[in-house]
Parts: structure tokens; sequence; C-alpha cells
């Protein structure tokens, strides 16, 4: 049996931060986030297999990347993932829509990164925030690039939906100075340096 996993509505949302602690931010940090809310005909009953659903991520991951880029409007530095899970649902629902199988075509269609993506996943009722991580896409060692932004869902997820988020940012925190590698000297081989 074939399962459908239609999407109910796209939620797209961008902060612009001009300035902090009295200092003007150059650039601004931009920080946008697309999220997919899609039926979850796996809610309410186990189910060992959830394969159909890893194989659904694959389009969804190309598909959100093209968004998160666009949205954001500039070259991303940045990434994050996250989901939550209607009540009705458990929480490897949303960890399945967020596996390497979702995270390769959303890092191509962004332009790249090597670094692991973080996430967050958990199980709740509609309209629960979710604060999704962020960190430089190609090396997690770049501390100044430790962030998150918080996404209020609305009507969504409904118990039988998963809302599926991706983060994005085009620099790191304005004003950071906790040391650490500096963006300018990323090198993009393992991930994390």
């Amino acid at each position: 049996m074939s399962l459908d996993f239609p999407i109910r509505k796209m939620i797209h949302l961008v902060e612009e931060e001009r300035s902090r602690e009295g200092i003007k931010a150059d650039p601004p940090l931009r920080k946008a986030v697309v999220a997919a809310v899609i039926h979850n005909p796996y809610a309410g009953r186990y189910h060992a297999d959830l394969s159909e659903g890893v194989e659904f991520s694959v389009g969804l991951g190309r598909i959100m990347g093209e968004m998160a880029l666009e949205t954001l409007g500039e070259p991303i530095l940045s990434y994050g993932k996250g989901g939550i899970a209607g009540i009705d649902g458990s929480q490897e629902h949303a960890v399945m829509f967020l596996s390497t199988a979702f995270a390769n075509p959303l890092r191509q269609a962004m332009g790249g990164g090597v670094a692991w993506m973080s996430s967050a996943t958990i199980v709740a009722v509609a309209g629960t925030p979710i604060t999704l991580p962020l960190a430089h896409k190609d090396a997690l060692y770049v501390r100044d690039n430790y962030d998150a932004i918080t996404l209020h869902p609305g009507d969504a997820p409904r118990p039988d939906e998963v809302l599926v988020a991706v983060a994005v940012a085009n620099r790191g925190r304005p004003n950071a100075r906790m040391g650490g590698l500096a963006a300018s000297d990323v090198e993009g081989v393992d991930g994390l340096r």
C-alpha cells in the first residue's frame, strides 16, 4: 500500500536584526524559516516501517531548500532543521522527515554545506512554538554562528500532521565575541573546521 503525504500549507518567516546592544549590524542578520505542514498517515498507531515517509522527504528536502534560499534572499551561511509531530503521532514521525535522505537534497538546493545539520523534534499540540538551532553550514567549530530562531506555527500541526521546518541565516550573531574558529578561516572539508 502506498501512503499519501499531502502538504496542507507552507509557512515562511523572515527576521532581520539591524542592531544589537546599540551597535549597527553590518550586514544585518537575516534569519528565515520555511515550514511544511504535512498529513501524517502513520498517526494513531505504531508502524515499524517508516520508509515511505523517508522516501517522500527526499523531494521535500529539495523543495524546502529552494524555498529557504528564496525566502532568505541571499547566500546561506548557517542552517538547522526541526519538526513537530501532532499529538496522534510519534517523535519518530518528525525524525523520519529530517534524516540524511532529506538533508542531502536540502543542502544541495541551498548551495552546499558539509557540516552536520542540527535538529530538534517534539510531539505537541497545534500552535506549540519550536526553537530551531542554527550552526555554520561548513564548520561546526564556528561559535559565532551558534544561534536559533523560534517559529510559532499557528494552527499546526493538527493531531494527524507533522510540521517540518528548515532554518537558515546569512551570518553569525552580531557582536559575537566568544572566540573559536572565525568564519573567514573555514576550510569546509570535514564539517568541523
